[in-house]
């Protein structure tokens, strides 16, 4: 856990003198160059890395160079990759490649909506009923345990005849309501183990406050497993709401990933036909690439905040 690096990071100060730098100062130093050296071990890592900027870039920005609504071509209808198209056209003489970016910013957004309702709500409340214990800690658990028995997808059956969930906003929300039960569990078990360590005993033994203690002590030791938390929920994220408009569970009110994966099948009969196969592959390979960026990234922080494993 973290609260293995103060030591380690303190360690390297020069003490309190006029002119010296600050402890935190150099615990911050401290910690980015040992992140660059664990990054810079395996290029892999830093691969992961580029990828999910690129993809921030392209939910980003990409949508600036194109239009809300993509013009139809009916001269470029259900095209093979060519160097004007690399992933050909769909039945509508759109683009492939330029729906994919467009359509980013739907799942990415959605998914860090989720991701971070997700991990504030599960964080907050599995910190907070770990430390309590007692009545607290029962009340919230059995509410924890409540919502875990709602099922997921026929609560968004039913949403979808109120919400079209044409806005990613909307749509994150729904989802992050819906995660949050497990990270609350995880960090509840994490916080018990935590809680009767030595530096919570002695900031007890001072008469901090529970709010002190958790946002002091608690929550930096929880931080690596928390980030790492918040990259698997936009995994999670993206899966489930493309699975939902694949299925075709959900309406059709905006263009992203799932909706053109439904459409290639469905629509464009990709599975049969070889001119729309880069229809399909177009956005599993999005898929794919961001999975196997936020896996590379992952890897890295395991290293980073593992004591154990950043001395092998």
């Amino acid at each position: 856990m973290s609260a293995t690096l103060i030591p380690e990071a303190a360690s390297g100060g020069t003490g309190a003198g006029p002119g010296a730098p600050s402890t935190a100062s150099t615990m911050r130093r401290n910690f980015w160059r040992g992140v660059w050296r664990v990054m810079k071990r395996k290029p892999s890592r830093l691969a992961g890395a580029v990828i999910l900027v690129g993809f921030a870039f392209m939910a980003i920005f990409g949508p600036m160079f194109y239009p809300d609504q993509l013009p139809d071509n009916a001269n470029a209808i259900t095209q093979p990759p060519s160097w004007e198209h690399w992933f050909g056209t769909d039945p509508q003489g759109r683009d492939v490649l330029a729906l994919v970016i467009t359509g980013s910013r739907y799942v990415l957004l959605s998914a860090a909506v989720t991701a971070l309702i997700t991990v504030v709500f599960g964080t907050g409340l599995g910190l907070f009923s770990g430390f309590k214990r007692g009545r607290w800690d029962t009340v919230l658990m059995r509410v924890t345990d409540m919502k875990l028995t709602i099922p997921g997808l026929p609560l968004l059956l039913v949403l979808a005849t109120v919400w079209k969930f044409g806005n990613p906003l909307q749509m994150g929300l729904v989802l992050g309501l819906l995660g949050w039960g497990g990270v609350a569990r995880a960090v509840r078990a994490q916080t018990l183990s935590l809680r009767e360590r030595g530096f919570i005993e002695a900031a007890r033994g001072l008469g901090l406050s529970t709010r002190h203690i958790i946002g002091k002590e608690l929550l930096p030791s929880m931080a690596p497993y928390i980030a790492m938390n918040m990259l698997i929920a936009v995994t999670g994220a993206v899966y489930a709401q493309v699975g939902l408009f694949f299925l075709g569970v959900l309406p059709y009110e905006s263009n992203n990933w799932g909706v053109m994966l439904n459409l290639a099948v469905f629509q464009a009969g990709a599975m049969i036909t070889p001119y729309a196969l880069g229809y399909l592959l177009a956005p599993l390979l999005a898929i794919l690439l961001l999975t196997l960026g936020i896996v590379l990234v992952v890897d890295a922080m395991d290293e980073i905040f593992n004591p154990r494993l950043r001395e092998e």
